[in-house]
């Protein structure tokens, strides 16, 4: 799912505090829009499935729908298929090229074994 950029700095805002109101939102923004866009990202994000909302007296309290985990997996699928063509190992290379990244012997070892697992289970 495609997200502009304000709707993924809202996204993050939510999986950060765990749930907010609009006005917590927007105090949370660098150069915020008006309290209205807020409002209206938020209801897009709703809209979308990624977000929810509960009433609490006057006003509404917006938390993820699904959990981080979950999102970033959904994430990760469409950024490699679009900017890798699908291609794991791309997107594989290009991460362990990234100029801060570091490779421990153990990580190393756990991303065998996730790939022992994969090809076992035929991926």
């Amino acid at each position: 799912m495609e997200l502009g950029p304000r709707e993924r700095q809202i996204l993050d805002i939510l999986y950060r505090l765990g749930e907010a109101s609009v006005s917590q939102v927007r105090d949370q923004i660098p150069d915020p829009p008006t309290y209205s866009s807020v409002r209206g990202m938020l209801a897009l994000l709703e809209r979308k499935g990624l977000i929810r909302h509960r009433q609490e007296r006057l006003r509404y309290v917006y938390s993820p729908s699904t959990a981080r985990t979950k999102a970033g997996l959904s994430a990760l699928r469409h950024m490699v298929k679009t900017f890798f063509g699908g291609s794991t190992e791309k997107a594989m290379a290009a991460l362990l090229e990234m100029p801060d990244s570091e490779l421990s012997a153990r990580d190393a070892e756990r991303m065998r074994k996730h790939i022992q697992r994969a090809r076992k289970e035929g991926r």
